[in-house]
């Protein structure tokens, strides 16, 4: 008598692909976390970089607005023969970003007749500050004869 009965094989695994994969999924993920780590400790790198860069440009801008305010104020001297020559400092001194008293910035501005004669006038303003150590400065020169000109 012949055996009839059919050669049935037990459920295979569903990710079995003739060989034992235990393990291949925890590799994975830890490949994957290493992976995402490494993205995201570079978008935290150029979050911090950003926030430092966007600091500098504000208070640079701020800095020669001080400056121009000032020359454009010395520039609209109606005389300019009035104007006498020297170093000033401003009387605000230290001031902040709107020329008021008690911020980061000295505004000063130098007066001279590079021509000696009274229809021009050389004007250099400058505005200083010190961050995280450091002695920053922004000037403006212009030559003017009054009245904004």
């Amino acid at each position: 008598m012949k055996n009839f009965s059919a050669n049935v094989r037990g459920p295979r695994s569903r990710y079995s692909i003739g060989r034992n994969n235990n393990g291949y999924l925890m590799l994975e993920i830890l490949m994957a976390v290493a992976i995402f780590s490494v993205g995201f400790l570079a978008v935290g790198s150029l979050i911090v970089s950003t926030t430092r860069n966007n600091t500098t440009g504000n208070i640079i801008t701020q800095a020669t607005m001080l400056a121009a305010e000032q020359l454009q104020n010395l520039k609209d001297t109606p005389n300019i023969a009035t104007l006498a020559t020297g170093t000033y400092t401003d009387s605000n001194n230290p001031i902040g970003d709107q020329g008021a008293p008690g911020g980061i910035y000295t505004r000063s501005w130098t007066v001279s007749d590079p021509l000696n004669n009274t229809t021009s006038r050389r004007i250099q303003v400058r505005v200083s500050w010190n961050r995280l150590g450091q002695n920053r400065a922004v000037e403006l020169t212009t030559i003017t004869r009054g009245n904004g000109i």
